[in-house]
């Protein structure tokens, strides 16, 4: 077992500004890391001045190189995402450059002799299960709910590379894989062109939509995962002893849309909301839970922020943000 300690280690977090990459920066300079975050297209929404911020694209191996250089942890949380619509009309947009991006990181990691390096997978890549929560041996037990099956193989050819790493080639590089449930909260995307559904359902609220359009039936099950909670069980994935480790990170709970979106109208008093469902509009698999046995008995993990109180900060949140931005750019360096 590697010394995996967090103070004074310097660590590499892509998709610094990103929704997951973003939350976990913030969590690695609360323990004293030296975090260098890589940037694309996107400017982070809150530069941190203590984080080096540099600006690369991953799928060039030289720039991978240069991203890895002096690190010993990565922390890959970059990747090209959309919503439902997107992955069902275009579905290669998330593809070819993860594929690349991907596997010239995990080379370049290794070949810069990176001590720890973890993937964020997603719970997307799981055949399918019905109202049974999928356990973690079930990745490659069936073939993915077919609208997710070009990502979804992205996915496991990036956990099978991450344990190829780990146990296949010398020098061995350890790898951890969190697969994430539905994780929602502060610095999500709320782009109805790319978002998800809980921060689609969130922006319509907000902004008092007449009518208030869902895409679906309202009936698709998911399991939604705060993300302070979500970065506290990637930590304690991240510090587990195995050189190796494929987990779920996930709330354990069921939520239908429908329900999502009649609390999110209750914790912002949005009363008498002319709700309308569109069947015809893209929506993904019907039901999808994930196991969270091992994270509980392995990490001792147990969210702690339930579905009301996580709506309710995020909305805070992002009202928060859209007063900042409406007070322009002054306001916006205060912040």
């Amino acid at each position: 077992m590697s010394d995996r300690r967090l103070a004074g280690a310097h660590v590499l977090v892509t998709g610094g500004a990103g929704f997951i990459g973003t939350n976990v920066i913030a969590r690695l300079r609360s323990e004293g890391a030296r975090v260098r975050a890589t940037v694309h297209r996107s400017q982070p929404g809150k530069v941190d001045p203590t984080v080096e911020y540099v600006t690369t694209d991953l799928t060039r191996p030289e720039d991978c190189a240069r991203a890895v250089d002096g690190v010993d942890y990565v922390f890959h949380c970059a990747a090209n995402t959309s919503g439902a619509a997107v992955m069902v009309k275009t579905p290669l947009v998330h593809v070819t450059p993860n594929v690349v991006m991907n596997a010239q990181l995990l080379d370049a990691a290794h070949a810069a002799g990176v001590t720890r390096f973890l993937f964020i997978s997603s719970g997307a890549a799981y055949p399918p299960t019905d109202e049974r929560p999928v356990e973690e041996g079930e990745m490659f037990a069936g073939e993915p709910y077919p609208t997710y099956h070009p990502v979804a193989w992205m996915k496991r050819y990036a956990e099978i590379l991450c344990e190829t790493y780990a146990r296949r080639v010398r020098p061995a590089m350890s790898t951890v894989v969190v697969r994430p449930s539905n994780v929602y909260g502060p610095h999500d995307k709320f782009d109805f062109a790319t978002s998800h559904v809980t921060a689609a359902l969130l922006r319509r609220v907000v902004e008092r939509h007449d009518p208030l359009e869902v895409w679906g039936t309202g009936e698709d099950v998911r399991d939604l995962l705060y993300v302070d909670d979500f970065i506290e069980g990637l930590m304690r994935a991240f510090a587990d002893p195995e050189d190796y480790l494929a987990i779920n990170i996930a709330s354990g709970q069921g939520h239908a849309v429908r329900e999502v979106l009649e609390t999110l109208l209750v914790v912002d008093g949005f009363e008498d909301a002319d709700v309308r469902f569109d069947p015809s509009r893209p929506s993904t698999i019907p039901v999808r839970l994930m196991s969270t046995t091992m994270a509980r008995d392995r990490l001792a993990f147990e969210p702690r922020i339930s579905l009301p109180d996580g709506l309710a900060r995020t909305i805070a949140w992002y009202r928060a943000q859209q007063q900042t931005q409406q007070d322009g750019p002054e306001a916006a360096a205060v912040a």
